[in-house]
């Protein structure tokens, strides 16, 4: 039997292969903090070294700096990409009153918002200081926020689109639009000066972890003997 390219697979399967990638996902990220803790010295050399030549580059063409510091503060802002799912719940609830499925997404996108400030605070690392500064921006440099943000909402959105079925067309521009939304508000972070490179690397890992976790329990529930059937748009 045909199968639409979006088609989701079953949902035991689901559950089981995105607790595993969880675990792995897991794995990075304690690593990865635990080496900005230590202050590893390849890791702040390679940080140094991307971030001062990103920053030359940045203090020489202003016009894209510019360019970058609207995209990373208006279009790919956290409380852009945040508002961009809170517009994706109402619409769950308006044309599918799938309620448990909205309210699914507005609580992981909420501890995400926690997770991120939670580990800010613990790990309390700077964030990089420029004579001549192109921006700049509060709290603390690991992970970064907007980079974080950006996976967590863009991560969930995709996953629900797979996972109700979506057309072809319509699935390859919006994986386009959310790998170019991930990467580059990370790549905006690094030219602006505000994060090291590894604080945008922690942000992304940070944020699939929370997405692959949350896909885990939303499907593990359904596929227990007896549970209730999911939500689905109809």
């Amino acid at each position: 039997m045909h199968r639409s390219p979006t088609a989701p697979p079953p949902r035991s399967r689901t559950s089981r292969t995105a607790a595993l990638l969880a675990a792995v996902v897991g794995v990075c990220c304690a690593l990865l903090t635990a080496l900005v803790v230590i202050r590893w010295h390849p890791l702040l050399t390679v940080d140094g070294d991307v971030s001062r030549t990103a920053h030359l580059r940045a203090v020489r063409d202003r016009t894209l700096t510019h360019v970058l510091r609207v995209l990373t503060d208006w279009v790919w802002d956290p409380l852009t990409m945040r508002l961009v799912c809170a517009a994706a719940v109402l619409w769950l609830l308006w044309r599918h009153a799938a309620w448990r499925t909205a309210l699914w997404l507005a609580v992981t996108v909420a501890v995400a918002a926690v997770v991120q400030q939670s580990v800010k605070s613990a790990v309390d690392r700077p964030r990089p200081v420029w004579p001549d500064p192109v921006d700049s921006a509060r709290y603390a440099a690991f992970p970064s926020g907007h980079a974080m943000t950006a996976t967590v909402v863009c991560g969930l959105l995709l996953w629900l689109l797979h996972r109700f079925g979506v057309g072809r067309v319509r699935w390859r521009a919006t994986v386009v639009a959310a790998v170019v939304s991930v990467v580059g508000v990370g790549v905006t972070r690094v030219w602006l000066g505000v994060h090291w490179p590894s604080d945008v690397l922690g942000g992304w890992l940070f944020g699939a972890l929370l997405v692959l976790l949350a896909v885990a329990a939303y499907e593990w529930p359904r596929h227990r003997e007896g549970a209730p059937p999911p939500d689905r748009p109809r």
